[in-house]
C-alpha cells in the first residue's frame, strides 16, 4: 500500500492509503477526501482535480504532459510550479510517504 498526506488550505491532515497503480485522484475519491472533485473522472478534461506536490516528491514524478500542464490554466485556485493534476499522478511504491497540499477551492 502507498501512504499519501493529504493537507487541506486549513491545515487539517488527511492520510490515506491506496494501492500501486492507482492515480492520486482516484485515491482521494475513493477515500472520501473533500477537496479532491474529479468532475471529469480522471479523463484530463478538467482541473477539479488540482494539487500541489511537496517539492520533496516532485523529481519522483514524471513530467506532465503538455495536456495536464494546458488544462491547469483552468484551476480554480492559484496554480504554482508544485501543481499537478491528481488524476495524472499514479501511485508507484516511490511515492510512499508522499505530502499533497489541496488548494482552497477547486470550483
Amino acid at each position: 500500500m502507498i501512504h499519501i498526506r493529504l493537507i487541506h488550505a486549513d491545515q487539517t491532515v488527511h492520510d490515506i492509503q491506496a494501492e500501486p497503480g492507482h492515480s492520486l485522484m482516484k485515491a482521494a475519491v475513493d477515500a472520501n477526501v473533500k477537496g479532491i472533485e474529479g468532475d471529469c473522472g480522471g479523463s484530463l478534461t478538467c482541473a477539479t482535480c488540482h494539487v500541489m506536490i511537496d517539492p520533496p516528491w516532485l523529481d519522483r514524478l514524471p513530467a506532465p504532459v503538455a495536456d495536464e500542464t494546458d488544462m491547469l490554466d483552468f484551476a480554480a485556485s492559484p496554480v504554482v510550479p508544485q501543481s499537478r493534476l491528481s488524476c495524472q499522478v499514479r501511485l508507484t511504491p516511490e511515492l510512499d510517504g508522499m505530502v499533497v497540499r489541496l488548494p482552497a477551492s477547486q470550483y
